[in-house]
């Protein structure tokens, strides 16, 4: 029996990851090397918590919530359900999406893009509406994952869908790279590192094909 095909859906991660501005760059810097006293290449990473793929734990969005390290990782594993909204405009309403193909499973993936903007950052993104949101959690969605960097859009000040997202007690995927991936069911693997006092943690972002 062969394998069951997987999609890597993270962004990479480095100098040229878009971030959202304000934030500090990314650096990887390397503070040994191999050679004659040393047997090993060593490395450290400096970069945002928000950085490409990431998880956002809800001390994001409440000073009340958990951090990533406090957050309970069976969200991030499981079936899901990618739905295709490219034809959305500023921001996802509860039209655009299909319920039906949502009806019954607890991890879902909204696509915007037809193509990821790798190399710049686009302040115009798909936001996704608070009644979305709400129409998720009464259904029993537990996380919801999208291609663009925030469930709200960029200048918002309310955060209207990340609070709707904390009302139902839901998790948050950000900055998915679904190039390739089409509508339909899948397993998901994504988990937030285990950081102390984090308000969202990178992740290594998969889809594998469902079973």
């Amino acid at each position: 029996m062969s394998e069951p095909h997987i999609w890597d859906i993270s962004q990479r991660i480095g100098s040229a990851t878009p971030l959202w501005p304000g934030e500090p760059p990314v650096r990887v810097t390397r503070h040994a090397n191999i050679g004659p006293d040393c047997p090993v290449n060593i490395g450290a990473v400096s970069m945002p918590v928000h950085t490409g793929t990431h998880a956002d734990a809800p001390l994001h969005y409440s000073d009340d919530g958990l951090a990533s390290a406090d957050c309970d990782i069976a969200p991030y594993v499981g079936r899901c359900v990618v739905v295709d909204v490219t034809g959305a405009g500023d921001q996802v309403e509860c039209d655009d999406c299909d319920w039906d193909a949502i009806a019954g499973h607890q991890r879902v993936i909204l696509r915007t893009y037809d193509r990821f903007p790798h190399d710049v950052w686009d302040d115009g993104f798909t936001a996704i509406a608070a009644p979305v949101i709400e129409r998720l959690g009464a259904m029993g969605v537990r996380l919801i994952g999208v291609d663009t960097p925030s469930l709200d859009p960029q200048i918002s000040k309310t955060m209207d869908a990340h609070h709707a997202v904390l009302a139902a007690d839901m998790r948050i995927l950000e900055g998915l790279v679904l190039d390739g991936v089409c509508a339909g069911e899948y397993e998901l693997v994504a988990l937030p590192l285990k950081i102390e006092g984090a308000d969202a943690s990178p992740v290594r972002a998969i889809l594998r094909e469902a079973i």
